[in-house]
């Protein structure tokens, strides 16, 4: 099924080769990320291949993708989408299965950037950042944005069950390669509820990367999850928002295009392009997030390399998403999520 898939796009390639578009949607989650896209990669890409770049942004919502396809009103070519949402979108429909492309090979790559429907472009990670004036001392983990009494103030986590509960586990006593283990049974899922219980009064739930560094600097919140790319940016701005790596969560966003795209050929010449690893150093070195192509490490200064999660000390104390749990489990596990925020 999947060479028949393959061949027929093959096909249509060739057939739309000399009709190449001069212009490309791409869609990623905005703010500083797109701002870095722009720079490493849709700026060169426009002057190298005479294609123009449309960016535009969201907020990595699924559900919009599936209207498009389903109405068959497309309207995005490329679009960034984390590592759960590319499998699941691929399985139902929503992405274009992706030929062979030059100089895109599985050999190039870490594990798990290249899928049928996805091509790998950065590794981000969560992880606790605070505000040094607002608190007595350093916190050490997750548990300690639970202890109102000894850091007190409100606190910042992302609007969604996604991450949301592995952190609340993790505050709960859960070591970290027993996260996934714990969610798939119904009382731990309960459980991590029942320890957001705690301190939802407290919580100020961010839905934007840029929201929890911005309640951060106005003294909204104590403390707070956050993107680290996001916090290393506001480090280098001035900022004193200390990191903690300790149970960090990381993840892969990818690149992929929405089926029924009149644009694949360019699409795809887009995605080669961003993969290649001199455009990638370009985007990890202004976002301090982990490249995918294997050789792109070799272009960054050691000392650059220490913000990305992929760092090896990072990369000790982190947890890594599981994607096939939140393909399995995201849908029910968001609605009640939003059931339970909204109580």
């Amino acid at each position: 099924m999947l060479k028949i898939a393959l061949s027929t796009l093959a096909l249509a390639l060739l057939l739309c080769h000399a009709a190449q578009a001069d212009s490309l949607t791409v869609v990623s989650v905005g703010g500083l990320n797109k701002q870095a896209q722009q720079q490493a990669f849709y700026t060169p890409f426009e002057q190298q291949h005479s294609i123009s770049v449309r960016a535009g942004e969201y907020n990595g919502e699924i559900g919009m993708i599936k209207a498009m396809v389903e109405t068959g009103s497309v309207g995005w070519d490329v679009v960034e989408v984390d590592h759960a949402e590319i499998q699941r979108g691929c399985d139902e429909g929503l992405f274009e299965r992706l030929p062979a492309m030059p100089g895109v090979t599985q050999s190039d790559f870490i594990e798990g950037a290249l899928s049928e429907c996805g091509v790998g472009i950065f590794i981000w990670s969560t992880a606790l950042v605070y505000n040094p004036k607002a608190v007595p001392k350093p916190p050490t983990g997750w548990a300690d944005l639970w202890d109102l009494k000894t850091f007190p103030g409100k606190r910042a986590l992302h609007k969604g069950a996604k991450l949301t509960l592995e952190i609340a586990l993790m505050a709960d006593g859960v070591p970290r390669d027993q996260v996934y283990k714990v969610l798939r049974k119904a009382d731990g899922v309960d459980r991590a509820f029942r320890k957001l219980d705690q301190i939802k009064q407290q919580i100020q739930w961010w839905e934007s990367g840029a929201q929890p560094l911005q309640w951060l600097a106005a003294g909204d919140v104590s403390m707070t999850s956050v993107y680290t790319a996001r916090a290393i940016s506001a480090q280098q701005a001035g900022y004193d928002f200390p990191l903690v790596r300790e149970g960090n969560l990381y993840d892969l966003d990818s690149w992929g295009i929405v089926k029924g795209s009149p644009n694949v050929p360019a699409a795809l010449k887009f995605i080669a392009f961003a993969s290649l690893p001199a455009q990638q150093k370009q985007f990890a070195e202004i976002m301090h997030n982990g490249p995918t192509h294997r050789q792109t490490l070799a272009l960054v200064a050691p000392e650059t390399q220490r913000n990305f999660p992929t760092a090896p000390q990072n990369m000790a104390v982190a947890l890594k998403v599981d994607s096939e749990f939140w393909i399995e489990h995201g849908h029910e596990l968001e609605e009640r999520f939003t059931a339970w925020a909204a109580r």
